[in-house]
């Protein structure tokens, strides 16, 4: 993974998966797929806590959960863009400064998946070093969902 934070509110991040774009798109914005790898090591994400209705307009909601102590973290976001299989955007409007995110998904040819994450609007906290790092993890947690399929 590569993550670019710059001075100002914007995060890139790139990563490479080893599954085909229809494959990560899928997994990316299904309830059944979400729940085993949405969230950072030490977070689950219960199917019941998670909503996605894929059209632009659409609810992209989910509830973490805290594995030690149970509290819960909730994500409420509104589709924008949703053009499978290649990309799909939402904007959180109860983050501060109403955070956007647009995931890109390229086809690298050889059953892999480039994914292009472009965030803007990103508050400090979600910047920071830890947070950077616990976002590496959610995908840490993915690469191995995806290799169970």
């Amino acid at each position: 993974m590569s993550a670019a934070p710059n001075e100002l509110d914007e995060l890139t991040i790139t990563r490479i998966f080893e599954a085909a774009p229809d494959v990560v798109f899928e997994c990316m914005t299904t309830p059944s797929h979400l729940t085993h790898f949405w969230g950072p090591i030490g977070m689950s994400t219960p199917l019941e806590g998670i909503t996605v209705d894929r059209r632009p307009g659409g609810r992209f909601e989910t509830v973490m959960v805290n594995d030690e102590t149970g509290e819960e973290y909730r994500m409420r976001g509104v589709f924008v863009e949703f053009d499978p299989p290649r990309t799909f955007s939402f904007t959180e409007a109860g983050v501060e400064g109403g955070m956007m995110t647009a995931i890109v998904f390229n086809d690298l040819g050889d059953g892999r998946t480039e994914t292009v994450t472009h965030q803007t609007h990103v508050p400090p906290m979600l910047m920071s070093p830890e947070a950077v790092a616990g976002l590496e993890t959610s995908f840490v947690k993915f690469d191995a969902y995806l290799a169970t399929l």
